[in-house]
C-alpha cells in the first residue's frame, strides 16, 4: 500500500496559514501556542528530515508573547502570530545567511525586504530553511548539514534548491515557508513534495539587498499546502524595495485565489527546450499530468497539445546562471570550503561573465517575442496550432523526487545532465521573469509525488493563481498528507 492510501487526511495535523491566522484572530490559540508547537515539531523531525539550518526559538517565543499582546489590545494584520520560516539564502537579522554553504559567516546585520515585510505583516520566523550550496541543484544535499529528505519517503530527496522550506511545510513543521526559484528551486520542490509554489513575475517579490539576483533568474516565492495559504504568503511579501529595478504593479492574489478563472485556451507541452539529454517524462509524471489536464477539460476549459517555440533559449540561461554562482561564490571567505562543483562553476561564470551576459540579457526581448506568440494570436502562424492559448500547462519535473544521494561524487558535467534529466521544464520562465505556480498532479504507484506548472505570459499571476484554485477544490489534494516526520 502507498503511502498516500495509508495517510489520507490527518484530522490532527496542523492547520494551514489561513487557518492559523483566523484561529488567532478569533482568540480560539495562541501565538505562543502555535510557535512552540511548530518548534517541537521541527525539533523532533530534525534527526529524520533535517528541514532547517538555523532555529530563532528564543527569539521567537518572545516575539510571540509579543504577537499575543498585540492581539489582545486588539490589532489585526493578516499574519499576526502566525509561525512562518524562510529559505536560508535570506537575509535575518542576527543570523547569518549561509546559502547552503559551510564555513563561517558573519550575521546578517539587518533584514531582508522579504522578512521586513513578514514582520510588518505580523508573523513569527522561526526559523531558516536549508538549501543546497548557492542554490544550484534540485536536490537538498550538502557537506555543511548533511541531506534534507522528503517526507513522504526519507530515501528520496524534497528537491531543491528550496528543499529544506518544501519538507517543513509538507511534514507540517510550519504552515507556510518562503522559498526562492532561480531555475524552478520553488516549483521543483514543491512537485516532489505534493505542495503549491509559486514562481512570481521577477520583480513581485523584491530580493533586496540583492539587485537582480542572479542576473535576473531569481525570484522569491511561496511554498504551501493550499493556493489559498500560497496566495496570501504571496500578498503579504509582494512589494518593491526602493532600490529595485522591477516593479510589477500589484496583484491581489487572495482575491484572485476566490475567483473563477473563466473558460480557458491551455496549451498541453510534452517537449522540454532543447537540452541534448534526450529527456522525455517519465511514465508515472505522463500518467499524472495527462489526468490532471483531463481534470481542466471536464471543468470547462479548451485543453490542446502545442509546442512552445523556446529556440535555443539555454544560450540565454547558462552564462547569466553561472556568473550569478561566480558573483555569490566570490564573496565567501573560505573558497576551498566549496563543494568542488560550485567552484567549477565559478570559474565558467568568471569567463561567461560581463560581455557575454549583456549579450545573453539581450535575447530577452526576442525571447519575450517569440514564446510570447503562444499566447497572442495574431502573432501565430498560421496552421500552427501554437497561439492564443491563455495558460501553458508542462510537468514540473521529468522524473519522479529522485533517491537521496543520486548525484554523489558526480564531476559538474555529470550533475548538470543529470539534473537537467530530471528538471528539464522549469528554467526557461526563470530567463522570462514570468509567474508560473507548480500543483500537485498525483503520486507514483509507489507514493512519491509529482507536479505540474501552469504557466503564464508576464504579471499573469491572477489568472494562473485562480486556476489552481479551481483545480484544488476539484482534486482536494491538500487532504492527503506524508506519513509522520519521525
Amino acid at each position: 500500500m502507498s503511502s498516500v492510501e495509508s495517510t489520507g487526511t490527518d484530522v490532527g495535523a496542523p492547520a494551514g496559514l489561513a487557518d492559523s491566522a483566523r484561529a488567532l484572530a478569533d482568540g480560539r490559540t495562541s501565538s505562543v501556542r502555535l510557535v512552540t508547537d511548530a518548534l517541537a515539531r521541527i525539533e523532533a523531525s530534525q534527526g529524520t528530515l533535517n528541514a532547517f539550518r538555523h532555529l530563532r526559538a528564543s527569539a521567537a517565543l518572545a516575539e510571540a508573547t509579543e504577537a499575543d499582546r498585540r492581539l489582545g489590545a486588539g490589532e489585526r494584520l493578516p499574519l499576526l502570530g502566525v509561525p512562518v520560516a524562510v529559505k536560508d539564502d535570506t537575509d535575518v537579522a542576527g543570523l547569518p545567511t549561509h546559502f547552503g554553504c559551510a564555513g563561517e559567516l558573519p550575521a546578517a546585520t539587518a533584514d531582508s525586504e522579504s522578512v521586513r515585510r513578514l514582520r510588518a505583516a505580523g508573523a513569527v520566523i522561526v526559523g531558516k530553511t536549508n538549501s543546497c550550496e548557492l542554490g544550484q541543484w534540485p536536490f537538498t544535499e550538502g557537506s555543511a548539514f548533511g541531506a534534507t529528505r522528503n517526507p513522504w519517503n526519507t530515501a528520496h530527496t524534497p528537491g531543491g534548491s528550496s528543499g529544506g522550506s518544501a519538507a517543513a511545510v509538507a511534514a507540517g513543521l510550519v504552515p507556510a515557508a518562503l522559498g526562492s526559484d532561480g531555475a524552478g528551486s520553488v516549483r521543483i520542490p514543491a512537485a516532489w513534495t505534493h505542495l503549491v509554489g509559486i514562481k512570481p513575475q521577477r520583480g513581485r517579490i523584491s530580493v533586496h539587498p540583492h539587485s537582480d539576483a542572479f542576473q535576473g533568474l531569481t525570484v522569491n516565492g511561496p511554498l504551501a499546502r493550499t493556493v489559498g495559504d500560497a496566495a496570501l504568503l504571496l500578498d503579504a511579501v509582494a512589494g518593491a524595495h526602493p532600490d529595485d529595478p522591477h516593479r510589477p504593479p500589484p496583484v491581489h492574489a487572495s482575491a484572485a485565489a476566490r475567483r473563477d478563472p473563466g473558460r480557458l485556451r491551455i496549451a498541453l507541452a510534452w517537449r522540454p527546450p532543447l537540452t541534448l539529454t534526450g529527456t522525455a517524462p517519465h511514465p508515472d509524471v505522463r500518467r499524472a499530468v495527462t489526468e490532471l489536464a483531463e481534470a481542466l477539460a471536464r471543468l470547462g476549459h479548451h485543453v490542446e497539445e502545442a509546442r512552445p517555440r523556446y529556440g535555443l533559449i539555454g544560450l540565454g540561461f547558462l552564462p547569466r546562471a553561472t556568473a550569478g554562482i561566480a558573483e555569490l561564490a566570490a564573496l565567501h571567505p573560505e573558497p576551498a570550503l566549496l563543494d568542488p562543483r560550485t567552484r567549477s562553476a565559478l570559474r565558467t561564470g568568471t569567463r561567461l561573465g560581463g560581455r557575454v551576459v549583456r549579450a545573453a540579457r539581450a535575447r530577452e526581448v526576442r525571447q519575450h517575442r517569440r514564446i510570447g506568440a503562444l499566447f497572442h494570436p495574431a502573432r501565430g502562424r498560421a496552421g500552427s496550432g501554437s497561439a492564443g492559448f491563455d495558460v501553458l500547462l508542462t510537468p514540473t519535473t521529468a522524473l519522479p523526487p529522485p533517491r537521496i544521494g543520486r548525484f554523489d561524487g558526480l564531476s559538474a558535467w555529470r550533475t548538470d545532465v543529470a539534473m537537467t534529466e530530471a528538471c528539464p521544464y522549469a528554467w526557461p520562465w526563470n530567463v522570462l521573469g514570468w509567474p508560473g505556480i507548480n500543483v500537485p498532479a498525483g503520486f507514483t504507484p509507489g507514493g512519491l509525488p509529482v507536479g505540474a506548472q501552469l504557466l503564464g505570459p508576464s504579471r499573469s499571476e491572477e489568472r494562473l493563481i485562480s486556476l489552481a484554485a479551481q483545480l484544488e477544490a476539484d482534486r482536494r489534494w491538500y487532504e492527503h498528507r506524508p506519513p509522520a516526520a519521525s
